[in-house]
């Protein structure tokens, strides 16, 4: 394992902001860390980074104790954390020769030169950090990060302040780079996490509600739901008519999402619906829950 944490416990006074959360990630896995504002991501993530000790338990990365060993674990380890503390007053290519110094890389200017290839920093290279946009800051950021080649990513809100294109661009290198190292990174932009994990992991207030792939938290999630659309435009009372039928919500003019008591059932009464009405369906599918429906019944009622 690449990372494991075990028990992992951080209390500020009276409040325990982390809570014996226990999960591992292999190398060659991109995992999602999720959880609410103040849920404790940031915290865990600087645990397992060693920025900050925990009161309990333990994190290792790479078989290193980060605790009894945190600069042997640090070189392991690409870390970009949520605040990006940079040198505003240095130039990008001078402050990843910094960096890469640092880490007492031998060929520094040609390594420079691959990480800002291989972030898009290109165009921004010769400008100070201070003149960058928020956007380019953050592929800085990420380009510390990579400057040794870690074993380890560890990235905290990686695609904050970019534009669309740039969150693309941002995502196929992380992608890139989980194909042989382990990553673990915090998003609020679900639609991200989507797209790029295949795995995640939700906590809230400091305890761990969720450590599966995304693929069975749907299966488990709202999977009674079908999703119909149909050639014409239907008011939802005919839909309401339906035994098997429960909820309806309408996407557009011609599509709904139908929560009922069993999709087969549901599925069947529609097509018997469109018969006797001489209805033409255009799609007709089983969904299961979003990213965003789970992560809301994971984290919602809990804090209400």
């Amino acid at each position: 394992m690449s990372i494991v944490v075990s028990e992992l416990t951080k209390m500020y006074g009276e409040q325990k902001a982390v809570d014996k959360i226990t999960f591992s990630v292999q190398k060659g896995e991109i995992v999602g860390f999720l959880g609410p504002n103040g849920a404790g991501k940031s915290t865990t993530m600087k645990m397992i980074t060693g920025y900050l000790s925990p009161d309990s338990g333990l994190a290792t990365v790479s078989n290193i104790n980060v605790s009894a060993d945190p600069i042997a674990a640090k070189k392991k380890i690409g870390y970009l954390p949520e605040a990006n503390p940079l040198y505003f007053d240095m130039y990008i290519k001078e402050y990843l020769e910094f960096t890469a110094g640092i880490h007492e890389i031998k060929n520094k200017k040609q390594r420079v030169k691959d990480v800002i290839e291989l972030t898009g920093l290109g165009v921004e290279q010769r400008k100070k950090i201070s003149q960058l946009s928020k956007g380019y800051k953050q592929r800085t950021g990420l380009a510390a990060a990579l400057i040794h080649d870690p074993e380890v990513l560890i990235l905290d809100e990686p695609t904050s302040g970019l534009d669309p294109n740039q969150i693309i661009e941002i995502r196929n290198v992380i992608k890139e780079q989980g194909k042989n190292k382990t990553v673990l990174f915090s998003s609020h932009i679900l639609q991200e996490v989507e797209a790029i994990c295949d795995r995640v992991i939700i906590i809230n207030r400091g305890v761990l509600v969720a450590d599966d792939r995304l693929a069975n938290l749907q299966q488990k999630g709202n999977n009674d739901q079908v999703r119909v659309s149909f050639k014409e435009p239907l008011e939802a009372e005919w839909l309401k008519r339906l035994d098997a039928v429960k909820t309806v919500t309408k996407v557009d003019t011609f599509t709904w999402q139908i929560l009922g008591t069993d999709t087969n059932e549901v599925k069947k009464q529609l097509l018997e619906l469109s018969l006797q009405h001489n209805l033409n369906i255009v799609s007709l599918q089983t969904e299961g829950g979003s990213l965003e429906e789970i992560f809301r019944s994971l984290t919602w009622l809990s804090n209400v």
